[in-house]
């Protein structure tokens, strides 16, 4: 018992650091991401062709020139400086690389930055900062080569791509699989969860072989309120223009509870509810213990996203354990893309800037992009040192966690859905509250449903 708690204090020390970055998401999948020889062999070509092209970019007339990124991910600084470092080897750029700090809003920070006259080169951001600064701030990259790879994921303003998706993650629900296969005895094939009830058949399944709660439920507002609630929009059609047609309903006054996907998510909700880890007390989740249930084999299930690797990780996962990601499953149609696929997309953008940069500087920031995308170096650094999904296709070094492994399989077997919704600021923190307030018991569906009508139409 004393080792079981010094192991959860320290986890718990780790993962309070961790879980405050996640805001800046009944056989294991096996699906291989190996492309066909001919696809891999021109893909090959064009890389090399990329590699010169960077190296060129990053020669003489570009040598000794010293640009900036703005990084607002920060569990990955370190690891970002380790590759600033090693781009200036290969091209002679040097680049710094600049953090938020601790508390600071990124899109506070680099507007601070630009009204002082200090703007940095390249920002990577949210995607709802970039749709929010490209017109005035952002360099047009519509052309850039490196879009064949990635032009699906990518976010359009006003018809232009003015940033690079600097990675992908992914949401949905997060299992174990050995955790799930040591309780019932049987291998646990996810592909059998695609709808509410072949999931509520596998938690009662678990609970009546003694995994009494078997799904874990984080109670932090950001959670419910972005990541799950997200689902609500995200679902509408699998793409983020879905979801903004479906807010801007929102806003002329639709009211959600006529929505089907508002139906179906309450729905799942009030499942994972009855089956809850934390259902005695469900605001007295601690999100520091939320992955030591699951790893503990406590618990078989967590909606999350990949970024919460490092808290499952430092609650004693391996890197070659069984987990993965079944659907957010809404409904009962085993044939909706919901309950086929999980959500990927690009969360973090790098933005070049037009306004302040000499434009030596910013050909200097694209062959940074370059680099990521073209070069071996690049794409290991993006991938093994920073721990990243890659947006283009044409890297192919494999992710070293199994969530992201799993997206990665995911992706390439077309069980993915690119929706990013886009809403206000404020939506998690006001949504979440009525999320809160719903999973503890202290308002109904209907309660819940006038709280978000009354948010939305304020935003007209």
């Amino acid at each position: 018992m004393m080792k079981k708690n010094l192991k959860r204090m320290a986890a718990a020390a780790m993962t309070a650091v961790l879980a405050a970055s996640t805001l800046a998401a009944c056989g294991s999948s096996t699906a291989s991401t190996e492309k066909p020889a001919e696809t891999k062999a021109a893909e090959e070509t064009k890389a090399a062709e990329g590699t010169a092209a960077a190296a060129e970019a990053g020669s003489d007339d570009l040598k000794g020139q010293s640009i900036t990124l703005l990084n607002s991910k920060g569990e990955i600084q370190t690891a970002l400086e380790e590759v600033a470092k090693e781009f200036e080897g290969d091209t002679g750029i040097h680049l710094e690389v600049l953090a938020c700090g601790t508390g600071e809003v990124p899109y506070t920070k680099v507007t601070s930055m630009y009204s002082s006259g200090t703007a940095p080169t390249m920002a990577i951001l949210d995607t709802t900062d970039v749709v929010a600064l490209a017109s005035e701030y952002a360099l047009d990259l519509s052309n850039e080569s490196w879009l064949q790879y990635c032009d699906k994921l990518t976010t359009k303003v006003d018809g232009k791509v003015y940033s690079f998706p600097f990675c992908v993650e992914g949401r949905g629900i997060i299992y174990n699989k050995k955790a799930i296969e040591d309780k019932l005895g049987k291998e646990f094939n996810p592909e059998s969860i695609n709808s509410l009830d072949s999931f509520k058949a596998c938690l009662e399944e678990l609970r009546k072989a003694g995994m009494e709660n078997p799904i874990v439920l984080s109670k932090e507002d950001w959670s419910l309120g972005a990541h799950d609630f997200g689902y609500v929009y995200d679902t509408q059609d699998g793409t983020t223009d879905g979801a903004t047609k479906c807010m801007d309903a929102l806003k002329s006054g639709t009211k959600v509870e006529d929505n089907e996907r508002f139906k179906q998510f309450m729905d799942t909700m009030d499942v994972i509810l009855e089956y809850n880890y934390n259902k005695e007390d469900p605001l007295g989740a601690i999100y520091d213990e939320d992955p030591m249930h699951l790893v503990e084999g406590d618990a078989a299930f967590w909606p999350n996203g990949n970024w919460a690797w490092p808290n499952l990780e430092t609650a004693g996962a391996s890197k070659d354990d069984a987990y993965g990601f079944i659907p957010f499953v809404l409904g009962n149609d085993s044939s909706d893309f919901a309950n086929t696929s999980m959500q990927a997309s690009p969360t973090k953008q790098l933005m070049v800037d037009a306004k302040q940069s000499t434009k030596e500087q910013q050909k200097a920031a694209l062959a940074f992009i370059d680099w990521l995308v073209n070069t071996e170096n690049g794409q290991k650094a993006l991938v093994e040192k920073c721990a990243l999904i890659p947006a283009c296709s044409n890297n192919t070094v494999s992710p070293a966690d199994p969530l992201s492994r799993d997206i990665v399989a995911k992706q390439s077997a077309g069980h993915t859905y690119a929706s990013s919704f886009i809403a206000p600021s404020d939506h998690w923190a006001v949504v979440g509250a009525t999320m809160q307030k719903y999973i503890a018991g202290q308002t109904d569906r209907a309660g819940a449903a006038k709280e978000i009508n009354a948010y939305w139409t304020a935003q007209k």
